[in-house]
């Protein structure tokens, strides 16, 4: 499944260039991780309250052309790899005629509520099925 999420890009967004500042991709990705996850069929507070948590073990980021203040922008979601462990999320930034803006990714260990690293496919295998599922789905 790939997921999408739209954003107008805000003045206070951009940097005295008139562009996108580079720290703020980032903040865009988890917009569009957490569509992504909603639209898999769960939501980071359920899984927090079933005791699991994602915490960010890697982040990479590469700009391509700049985003400016007021573009319609789409952030595409996708899972890239997906273990019992870990998971990473890859993401690309597209403007409103198409052009791919930045592309991305975000890697996450699973882990319970004291950020102790645990097995998926073990510890909560119905959340495991959902993403692995949603993997399987079309793009929408």
């Amino acid at each position: 499944m790939r997921s999408e999420s739209k954003i107008t890009a805000r003045y206070a967004e951009t940097d005295q260039m008139g562009i996108i500042h580079h720290s703020v991709y980032p903040v865009w990705y988890e917009v569009a991780r957490t569509d992504f996850i909603k639209k898999a069929g769960m939501t980071y507070t359920e899984m927090e309250k079933q005791g699991l948590m994602l915490p960010l073990i890697e982040l990479g980021c590469r700009y391509i052309y700049p985003a400016k203040y007021e573009d319609e922008l789409t952030i595409e979601c996708y899972i890239e790899e997906f273990k019992a462990s870990k998971i990473k999320f890859a993401y690309e930034v597209y403007s409103k005629d198409r052009v791919l803006l930045n592309r991305g990714f975000t890697t996450h260990a699973w882990t319970n509520l004291d950020l102790k690293p645990l097995n998926m496919k073990k510890h909560f295998p119905e959340i495991y099925d959902l993403v692995l599922n949603s993997m399987e789905e079309t793009d929408e």
